[in-house]
C-alpha cells in the first residue's frame, strides 16, 4: 500500500528517475528544508506513480536510480539477489553489489549443471565453455574472473565502473539465459513465407 503524505506542499516541478518504483517521472509535490540563512538545502519530491519519497540534498538524490534493468522470467531467488545487487549499486555500496553478483553467476553455473563447491574462476569458466556467455564475451569472462579471484580472497574494495561492469554482465546473463528463450517460447510459431 503506497504512503499517505500529509500537508504535501507544492514544488517547483522536477523530472527524475525514481529509486523506488524505477520509472522517469516528474512532480510538483513534496517538501523542502531551509537552512539559516532561508536557502533551501534539500527538497523531497513525492513518486506520482508509486508515492514514495526522494530526497536531493546537494545534488544527490537518495534512493539513487539504480542501474540495470529488470529482468523476466528469473527464477525467484535469482531475481531478490538482482535486485539487492542494484539497490547496492543505487545506495554507492559498490563492494557488496559486486560480491552479490558474483554469488549470482556461481549460483547459476551450478544451476545450469557446474560442481558445487568449486571456485568462482571455475564458475565462470564453466558458463563461458558451456556457451551460455554469447560468442564475443571472451573478454568480458577474463575481466570478470579476473577481479572476481582478487575480491574472493583479499579485502579489496570494488570501485563503481567494476561493480557496474559485473552487474552489467549478471543482466546480460540473466537475459541470455533466462529471458530470451522465455519470450521465444511463448510465441506461436509463425509460418515461414513463402518465396516465389
Amino acid at each position: 500500500m503506497p504512503p499517505n503524505w500529509n500537508n504535501v506542499g507544492g514544488l517547483p516541478s522536477k523530472s527524475y528517475q525514481c529509486g523506488h518504483c524505477d520509472n522517469r517521472v516528474a512532480s510538483a509535490v513534496g517538501y523542502f528544508s531551509s537552512g539559516s540563512t532561508g536557502i533551501i538545502v534539500e527538497i523531497i519530491y513525492i513518486c506520482p506513480h508509486c508515492a514514495r519519497a526522494t530526497s536531493f540534498y546537494d545534488g544527490v538524490q537518495f534512493p539513487g536510480v539504480r542501474p540495470g534493468t529488470k529482468v523476466l522470467s528469473v527464477p525467484d531467488d535469482i531475481e531478490k539477489a538482482y535486485s539487492e545487487a542494484r539497490n547496492c549499486m543505487a545506495s554507492s555500496a559498490f563492494t557488496a553489489a559486486a560480491m552479490l553478483c558474483r554469488k549470482i553467476l556461481m549460483h547459476i553455473a551450478v544451476e545450469k549443471g557446474a560442481a558445487a563447491g568449486e571456485s568462482f574462476k571455475s564458475y565462470v569458466e564453466y558458463l563461458a565453455n558451456a556457451r551460455y556467455v554469447p560468442p564475443n564475451g571472451k573478454e568480458w569472462v577474463d575481466h570478470i574472473r579476473d577481479k572476481g579471484n582478487e575480491m574472493n580472497h583479499e579485502l579489496v574494495f570494488a570501485s563503481e565502473a567494476e561493480a557496474n561492469d559485473v552487474l552489467g554482465f549478471v543482466e546480460m546473463l540473466l537475459k541470455f539465459i533466462y529471458e530470451f528463450p522465455s519470450r521465444v517460447g511463448s510465441k506461436p510459431a509463425t509460418p515461414a513465407a513463402k518465396i516465389s
